[in-house]
């Protein structure tokens, strides 16, 4: 549970922190939210991210055995919660209650910065439960996916590119 909990917070800095947005920014900048997008991160990001994780592991004490559990679900809710399978509204509600679902995470991926900012769970819904960052109500329908400021097809050398170049408002528009 610390294991989540703690990268519920890696997810938030990567959002407030504007470095570490540069780089997490190439996964949200993905207009069609499918589970490829669950494996879409910036070589930087990644590797930023085994420094957290890391410090995740020696800080908590975690024995390898629970980490490679941990893994195991992560991967499995990520690659589930980033795909675009349409759950019945009932199942989804219960799920939802538990675990991060497609639709929970595709109001994350929305390319209005309110909503953005919410939803940062990454297999236990309670973290943003418990700091009041749970966001459901969104109507599908009226959510695009993306950021706003990056509507143009990028090529993968653009992709890499983005964290070292001129900033934008990726925001920019949808005010």
């Amino acid at each position: 549970m610390l294991l989540d909990y703690t990268l519920w917070w890696w997810h938030w800095l990567n959002h407030v922190a504007p470095p570490l947005w540069r780089f997490h920014l190439v996964h949200h900048i993905d207009r069609d939210l499918d589970a490829s997008t669950a494996l879409r991160f910036h070589f930087g990001e990644m590797a930023l991210a085994a420094f957290f994780r890391a410090a995740q592991v020696r800080f908590l004490g975690v024995d390898a055995e629970a980490l490679a559990w941990w893994q195991r679900m992560l991967l499995v809710s990520i690659l589930f919660h980033h795909s675009n399978i349409e759950l019945t509204s009932d199942a989804d509600a219960q799920l939802v209650r538990f675990i991060v679902t497609p639709r929970m995470h595709g109001i994350h991926h929305s390319d209005r910065e309110e909503e953005t900012q919410s939803n940062w769970s990454s297999l236990f819904t309670c973290w943003d439960m418990l700091h009041r960052t749970f966001v459901y109500g969104v109507p599908q329908e009226s959510i695009t996916i993306g950021v706003p400021a990056w509507k143009e097809p990028l090529t993968t050398g653009k992709l890499l590119a983005i964290p070292f170049e001129g900033q934008r408002d990726d925001w920019l528009g949808n005010a």
